[in-house]
């Protein structure tokens, strides 16, 4: 059944309406009417032959299967044909999404057409362009331009974030997939040339094209648009995961026997990678308090700092770091500023635009948003990420393209999300702040965090994750925890599902008491990540579990 859909297909294929260009629409159903097709395979309007494609007004179709099996309509009812042959499509269009035809037959098409096609912002016309990714600067133009012109530009003006998340790196690309709505997956390892001249193109960039799976992929480059049109970046690296373009970072911007400043309070893992690895490239740390900018002075003035990294907010105690006056600081001083923005998002805070070089997203938790994806990124300057991106392509933490096209579809709905979980997250944080079983509610939202007027400047909303304490020991607040009915058990953040987790238990089991206390995790700890549930079940919840105490 799976062979007769493919063929049904190419008959669909062969089919197809007048190009993209000439305004018709694609007419995918098999052709019942026994009337050839007004234009044969293998020759463009022009009469130039292309291999077996159709290039009218600029739109590619795979060549007309010329044989189909005897009594093939008889062994099919119409409904088979029609519910199969969507798949048989979307397998055709897979099959010749790398199917290219050559220079001289592109540049053979009426040169009408050719303009049409870029006035519509259509890559099916012009060789050499990107097979996805767009150029985020002319995104306005292209979400807002009449279907049969160009808008000025000076008519266009710069789209909302959340209009962002829904286009960004996907508006005007997709050549050679049949105009699909949604960026396909572009499952390959490899990619190859037509001739050695194409190639020697490629190597000398005149010829745009992938080459290996560790270097690129369409469907990753769209997303890594998507997250650059967001944090507002030239450029975005997506890796294997949040803690792989961290330890990538690292190791890129920091000579051996540089330096490095950081912050007490931060992602567990991050911590170990400083404290155990750096070390043995002769890398040194200074550990400020968020807040301390005195001692960051001292180190940028007596020692010669590569680099400052830090989140903001941080991991789990959400202290902020002032971006803009850390930046300024560390720019005097001729050294990188790297924020991790992974509890911030770039819905709720644009640390380039406050000043940093670089920010750092563990995009397996709000960006990719449904906990079903691991994946990091970073974004900044092309300048910043090109010795980045070229250990990237040495240590080899690449991002499967499916775990690319979640992000994508999760990204689509990251603002309203986000929205959910800071209105949540507020609310349960002012609850809990006035609860009498509650030592203390660390949340920048709330008037008693000691950043909140560092936050409040520099931040839209204040997340939706919320860290506070339990009035009693660790048994006691475990007990809480196994009282709640909503939220899992469990590590990460950012999804669509309430977690919660005791860090003491959860990340720092392997260590001492004391050695807790050094690192000031304390036992009475809870770090609460608001899901998008309703936020009343989500506060009976916490206060039912609370008073059960």
């Amino acid at each position: 059944m799976a062979a007769v859909c493919i063929l049904q297909a190419g008959v669909a294929t062969s089919t197809l309406g007048a190009g993209v260009g000439g305004g018709g629409h694609h007419d995918c159903r098999p052709d019942t009417s026994g009337a050839s097709s007004s234009k044969t395979a293998g020759t463009s309007s022009s009469g130039v032959k292309t291999s077996g494609f159709d290039l009218s007004n600029g739109f590619l179709r795979p060549p007309v299967i010329p044989w189909l099996p005897p009594n093939i309509v008889r062994q099919l009812s119409i409904k088979a044909r029609r519910n199969c042959s969507n798949i048989g499509v979307a397998q055709v269009v897979a099959a010749s999404a790398t199917d290219r035809p050559s220079l001289d037959a592109i540049q053979a098409l009426p040169q009408a057409d050719v303009l049409e096609g870029q006035q519509l912002g259509s890559a099916h016309a012009t060789a050499g362009a990107s097979n996805f990714g767009i150029d985020t600067t002319l995104l306005s133009q292209a979400i807002a331009a009449p279907r049969n012109g160009t808008l000025p530009v000076e008519k266009a003006r710069p789209m909302a974030r959340a209009t962002l998340a829904v286009h960004g790196g996907e508006r005007t690309g997709h050549r050679n997939v049949q105009d699909a709505l949604i960026t396909p997956i572009c499952q390959t390892s490899t990619y190859f040339f037509r001739d050695t001249a194409e190639l020697i193109a490629f190597q000398e960039g005149t010829h745009t094209s992938f080459e290996y799976g560790r270097y690129g992929n369409p469907t990753t480059n769209a997303a890594e648009e998507k997250i650059s049109a967001l944090e507002g970046a030239e450029s975005t690296l997506l890796s294997a995961s949040g803690m792989c373009v961290t330890t990538t970072m690292l190791l890129a911007l920091v000579p051996a026997n540089g330096h490095i400043v950081t912050t007490t309070d931060c992602y567990r893992r991050t911590r170990q990678f400083i404290q155990t690895v750096l070390p043995k490239m002769g890398i040194t740390t200074t550990v400020i308090d968020p807040a301390d900018t005195a001692t960051l002075q001292r180190a940028l003035e007596t020692k010669n700092v590569s680099l400052f990294f830090s989140e903001s907010p941080t991991n789990p105690y959400l202290r902020c770091i002032d971006v803009e006056l850390v930046s300024k600081l560390c720019h005097a001083h001729g050294a990188l500023v790297c924020i991790d923005g992974t509890f911030a998002t770039p819905v709720n805070q644009q640390a380039l635009a406050l000043g940093a070089d670089l920010v750092l997203q563990s995009a397996t938790k709000y960006l990719a948003g449904h906990n079903d994806v691991l994946a990091g990124s970073l974004s900044g300057s092309k300048k910043c990420l090109t010795p980045v991106r070229a250990l990237h392509n040495v240590l080899g933490g690449v991002l499967d393209p499916n775990a690319a096209y979640l992000i994508l579809r999760g990204l689509k709905t990251l603002h309203i999300r986000v929205r959910q979980q800071n209105a949540t997250a507020i609310k349960l944080a002012r609850t809990l702040e006035a609860h009498p079983k509650v030592v203390r509610v660390h949340y920048p939202g709330l008037e008693s965090h000691p950043e909140h007027s560092i936050a409040k400047r520099q931040m839209s909303g204040f997340g939706g994750v919320v860290s506070f304490e339990i009035v009693g020991d660790l048994e006691t607040t475990s007990r809480f925890i196994d009282g709640l009915r909503i939220p899992y058990i469990a590590p990460s953040l950012g999804g669509c599902e309430s977690l919660v987790e005791q860090p003491t238990i959860i990340s720092y089991w392997d260590q001492t008491p004391a050695e807790r206390a050094k690192l000031g995790i304390k036992d009475n700890l809870v770090r609460f990540s608001c899901g998008i549930e309703d936020s009343e079940d989500i506060f009976h919840d916490i206060l039912q579990s609370l008073d059960a105490l």
